[in-house]
């Protein structure tokens, strides 16, 4: 495949990926159900779509499932577990890692589909239907391009865990992230640990992750991503009143061609582009310094605390 063919098929996974977005907040703003923006979804759309390897080794029913019952529980926990904030999301993520070693994949995007009704109080069913009917639409597309030949075919190679150091290691992110998350929860600001921020603090505790090499660059596209999310939501929608669609599409574009052009294609950028088109106006403010702080703060601690190479993941050969 030449050179100009291989820009013209990713363009158009691009346009794909930005018409999902603006068909979800476009649906959300006639229907008037808040619940159906997934921010996650433009993660999903960069991970199964755009990158020419997906990132993650996951097949389409796995996708599906998980992100179902990912979705499901987090809105449970909030209708039918009363506890604090901060046990409510350790549940979550406790859950998320022990479905993730069941089904033996390192689908790590589920933990914000999880966690993020409990941080929005999310107790309408409308939530996970809605991610159950994305998902669909994401793993059918991708089937699509792969007969297309738009992608390359995903190969699933199921993760072959140690349940030993995979125990160790979830219960050693937990803790971790339950001492951390202690004064943004403590202090009601939660979103310097926004969920696409744990989504990159499970990545980047893995010691074979990519995005290790770049800890810097990551944390720099996630900061990027709530910077242009919550600019654009503040000037074209709250301020000109343009639809929240049309803004969701512009930051899609941007956040698109700087992807493009740092050659780092980190799903968890387009998750936290996102999130301020669900967030109150009275935070967009200030979204963006807390994930500057959040996700500097949470990528050089998996860097230093999560080093061993002795991984708790052996790829099935």
């Amino acid at each position: 495949m030449d050179v100009k063919l291989l820009k013209t098929v990713r363009f158009e996974r691009y346009l794909f990926g930005i018409l999902m977005a603006i068909s979800m907040v476009l649906l959300a703003e006639i229907s008037g159900e808040k619940e159906i923006i997934f921010p996650e979804i433009c993660a999903l759309t960069i991970g199964a779509w755009i990158c020419e390897q997906q990132p993650w080794a996951v097949n389409k029913r796995r996708i599906f499932a998980l992100m179902s019952v990912a979705a499901l529980f987090g809105v449970l926990i909030v209708r039918y577990f009363p506890v604090s904030l901060i046990a409510q999301v350790c549940i979550c993520f406790g859950f998320c890692g022990f479905i993730l070693t069941v089904f033996k994949t390192n689908f790590v995007p589920i933990i914000s589909a999880c966690i993020l009704p409990v941080y929005l109080r999310t107790t309408s069913f409308i939530y996970p239907i809605a991610v159950m009917v994305m998902a669909g639409i994401i793993i059918f597309a991708q089937w699509v391009m792969e007969k297309r030949h738009l992608r390359p075919v995903n190969r699933f190679v199921p993760c072959d865990f140690d349940l030993k150091l995979q125990f160790i290691k979830w219960l050693k992110l937990l803790v971790v992230f339950g001492l951390i998350a202690l004064i943004p929860f403590k202090t009601h600001q939660i979103y310097f640990l926004a969920p696409p921020l744990i989504v990159m603090f499970t990545e980047l505790s893995n010691p074979q992750s990519p995005a290790r090499e770049k800890p810097a660059y990551i944390a720099g596209l996630m900061t990027f991503g709530a910077f242009v999310g919550s600019t654009f939501r503040l000037l074209f929608n709250i301020y000109l009143h343009i639809p929240l669609s049309i803004c969701t599409a512009l930051s899609c574009i941007v956040l698109f061609i700087a992807l493009n052009k740092v050659k780092i294609n980190f799903p968890p950028a387009g998750a936290v582009l996102l999130i301020p088109m669900i967030l109150d106006k009275e935070l967009l403010l200030a979204f963006p310094l807390e994930v500057l702080i959040g996700s500097f703060v949470l990528s050089y601690i998996a860097m230093i605390l999560f080093a061993d190479k002795t991984s708790s993941i052996k790829a099935k050969m």
